[in-house]
């Protein structure tokens, strides 16, 4: 088996044009396990992610926030598929931004634009893209949003591995 078997062919560098847009598939509901498992793990001692009491009548809407970080990496994660199967490398997040409060129970569905798709001056195989994703929840609200950078195979020399 080639290693380019194990990816699919619809996501080389050649594939993305600046400009392009993608709705993905796939949306996720944030459930409490994920929000009390990383706030804890990564010590994130902001009551609004655990304190129940303190947030009720809150301005940011009743019940506990999900850590910003997990919208950012539950976004990011649903835009993978499309965006980074055929990766050689993740190069940056920039311009990270959380637009509103996300709550347990919230879906999150992600959008991408892509912004370029340059030659990578270090790699020959591979072109580096920067994307613009962003998450919106199930009313539709933009909840996150942030520019990711990849670098990624050229179809041209990896196709044949």
């Amino acid at each position: 088996m080639t290693l380019s078997a194990l990816t699919g062919n619809s996501s080389y560098f050649e594939d993305f044009a600046v400009g392009q847009r993608m709705r993905h598939a796939r949306s996720a509901t944030i459930d409490e396990v994920e929000n009390n498992f990383i706030s804890k793990q990564v010590m994130n001692t902001a009551q609004a992610h655990w304190n129940e009491a303190i947030m009720a009548g809150s301005p940011l809407g009743d019940g506990r926030l999900v850590f910003g970080l997990i919208t950012g990496s539950m976004t990011v994660g649903l835009t993978s598929q499309d965006t980074a199967e055929n990766a050689l490398a993740e190069v940056g997040l920039d311009k990270v931004r959380f637009k509103k409060p996300v709550h347990h129970g919230d879906t999150i569905t992600a959008y991408t634009e892509v912004l370029s798709a340059e030659d990578s001056p270090d790699h020959e195989d591979a072109g580096v893209v920067r994307f613009k994703h962003w998450g919106r929840n199930q009313h539709g609200d933009v909840v996150c949003e942030l520019e990711r950078i990849v670098l990624i195979k050229r179809r041209g020399h990896w196709e044949s591995r």
